[in-house]
């Protein structure tokens, strides 16, 4: 019996220093922690598993761009201002050394690809055609006369290449894509809606010194036209269109939701103008009296309001341009996949002067809500009743079900006007003055 409860002991203390050789605990002995094996203390090197060579998000999310789009500075915001119309230039780069000083006269060509079209043009001369990439396309015509330069200029576009000298060489080269620099206007609102609009037409890799006030870009020749008919636009545009934004969480302090209809008797019913439902929630256009800090005043009498994210965007009138809450946003939350979208025009909206403004609102999802807003200079919009819970992805969530997105929106308006007029005192213009000034 003795020889069995020896064997029994010594299988069960067999059987436990298993486990713990298996289960590989900490251990904690005098404040040196052991792990696997290994003794951590305090002049220990720390250990990571190796990551893939990918950008780090700090430095993906790093944009000089950001101090201009994600700050508002309510207590110096002018609803109108006037800005000097001024030229934007394309200049295309990469162009080499100047052609030759020749003469073009009575050269036709019919369905030649633009390499095989240049080298007859330039038989008898030192000059070889190159081409970089592949050209396919095929073009037609007759040149009566002109300079080498531009019967070559014009052969190439007709192409839809690009080309460049090398006189050192002799050598004509031709390629698809082409690089080109924008001379940009001073004014940064103009800057940002014309870089919008350049990213709305799909262009990504633009580089933008904004010492110098230039873009750099590369692209075909599709490219070089949706450019050249945005520049054409905005140089031809008479106004545009700015929105600063603040979007607040807001979380009731009881198990109720906001009493919006407290608007009514807080800042008078002459202060809430119009009222447009939506799919999700509801837009609100307000007069002046409603801000950014009465509105935060009224919240918070019933809720807890959290500023998530704050920042301004602009578009010439008639085309449409975008907010993204996560780029200007204070942290991760969960609205940072949320867009607010706005396409809007100034002028003539039925006899009066107006802002009709279409806003947007989308995640990746899909769009969420939309607005119909027409609006006269000076009011705000309230975006209200958006749930928080639009925004949770999973089936349980610590967010209340009361918890709203709140967005306001104060339109800007900014008047383009030649640099020959006197802009002196324009942006105090006020009133009836102001109405006058924006209908010249």
């Amino acid at each position: 019996m003795k020889l069995f409860k020896v064997l029994s002991w010594v299988v069960c203390c067999g059987m436990l220093v298993g486990c713990l050789q298996e289960d590989k605990p900490v251990q904690i002995i005098d404040n040196i922690t052991v792990i696997d094996e290994l003794v951590i203390d305090e002049n220990s090197v720390p250990i990571f598993p190796k990551k893939a060579a990918l950008t780090t998000d700090t430095a993906r999310r790093f944009s000089v761009e950001l101090p201009m789009r994600c700050e508002v500075d309510w207590d110096n915001q002018s609803v109108v201002s006037v800005v000097p119309a001024e030229k934007i230039e394309m200049i295309r780069l990469g162009v080499g050394d100047e052609l030759p000083e020749l003469q073009v006269s009575d050269y036709d060509f019919k369905d030649l690809t633009v390499k095989r079209a240049l080298d007859k043009l330039l038989e008898g001369t030192d000059i070889a055609v190159v081409e970089d990439e592949q050209l396919y396309e095929k073009i037609t015509g007759t040149i009566s006369s002109g300079a080498l330069s531009d019967a070559v200029e014009l052969m190439a576009k007709m192409g839809r290449a690009y080309y460049s000298y090398d006189a050192h060489n002799g050598e004509l080269h031709l390629k698809h894509r082409g690089k080109w620099l924008i001379k940009m206007p001073q004014d940064e609102t103009i800057i940002m809606a014309l870089l919008d609009a350049m990213h709305g037409a799909d262009m990504r890799n633009l580089l933008v010194d904004w010492q110098d006030k230039t873009v750099v870009f590369e692209g075909n020749y599709q490219t070089e036209r949706e450019v050249a008919r945005i520049i054409a636009d905005i140089s031809g545009k008479k106004y545009m269109l700015a929105w600063d934004i603040d979007v607040y969480r807001v979380y009731p302090r009881t198990d109720n939701p906001i009493v919006w209809m407290n608007l009514l008797p807080a800042f008078g019913e002459k202060n809430i103008k119009m009222s447009i439902p939506g799919v999700v929630g509801r837009a609100l256009v307000v007069g002046p009296e409603i801000n950014t800090k009465t509105l935060q005043e009224f919240l918070g009498q019933q809720a807890n309001v959290v500023l998530i994210s704050q920042g301004t965007f602009a578009i010439p009138n008639g085309w449409q341009s975008r907010f993204d809450i996560g780029q200007c946003g204070r942290e991760e939350r969960l609205e940072t996949d949320l867009v607010i979208g706005a396409t809007g025009v100034y002028g003539d909206f039925g006899g009066r002067d107006k802002i009709d403004a279409k806003i947007v609102l989308r995640t990746s999802q899909g769009e969420l809500s939309s607005f119909n807003i027409p609006s006269t200079v000076g009011d705000n919009y309230v975006i209200i009743g958006i749930p928080t819970h639009s925004f949770v992805t999973t089936p349980e969530t610590l967010v209340s079900p009361f918890a709203e997105l709140v967005v306001f929106m104060s339109p800007r308006v900014i008047s383009i006007v030649d640099n020959a007029k006197d802009l002196s005192g324009a942006n105090e213009l006020i009133g009836d003055a102001l109405r006058d000034f924006l209908r010249e």
